[in-house]
């Protein structure tokens, strides 16, 4: 079994920035995909950026030079560095794991970005 711990969530201003970290536990392969999906009110959810063990990485284009994806393997931890946030960034972003074709899901964390 898999757990994800999303944090880092909160409200910011315009322009401003978030850094959300996701602690896995549990039976973690060494090859695995760790990714960050968002979903607004109303919308459905959406890839926002993803990492593959071996660092490899891919970005939605709205959020492309604004957003970093990073891991610490040894932590079994995926980081979302996000700057310039806009208030369409306004969503719970949820953590997610996949290996062996299985996928594992956070709790959510949700982000606001408003004045």
């Amino acid at each position: 079994q898999v757990q994800l711990v999303e944090s880092g969530g909160g409200l910011v201003q315009p322009g401003g920035s978030l850094r959300l970290s996701c602690a896995a536990s549990g039976s973690i392969l060494s090859i695995n995909v760790m990714g960050w999906y968002r979903q607004a009110p109303g919308k459905q959810r959406e890839l926002v950026a993803r990492i593959t063990s071996g660092g490899s990485t891919n970005y939605a284009d709205a959020v492309k030079g604004r957003f970093t994806i990073s891991r610490d393997n040894a932590k079994n931890t995926v980081y979302l560095q996000m700057n310039s946030l806009k208030p369409e960034d306004t969503a719970v972003y949820s953590c997610n794991l996949i290996q062996r074709g299985l996928a594992y899901w956070g709790q959510g964390t949700l982000v606001t970005v408003s004045e």
